[in-house]
């Protein structure tokens, strides 16, 4: 699986506060990931993390006021 820093996915299990939608903060041997609805970070070892992904959520579109 194909993972690039600042990607968005949905994993499995929702976090405690109720979020299922996370964003990848690093790549690597690990994988750090921050939750979008409280904040929470937490670093996985790849293979967990990719096991624990449902799927990658679609990029948002940022507008740029000019």
């Amino acid at each position: 699986m194909e993972l690039r820093v600042h990607d968005r996915v949905e994993l499995k299990k929702p976090h405690p506060c109720g979020g299922k939608a996370w964003e990848i903060l690093r790549v690597g041997m690990d994988i750090k990931l921050r939750c979008l609805t409280c904040g929470h970070e937490l670093m996985l070892p790849r293979a967990r993390a990719e096991k624990s992904i449902r799927k990658l959520l679609p990029a948002e579109k940022i507008e740029k006021n000019d």
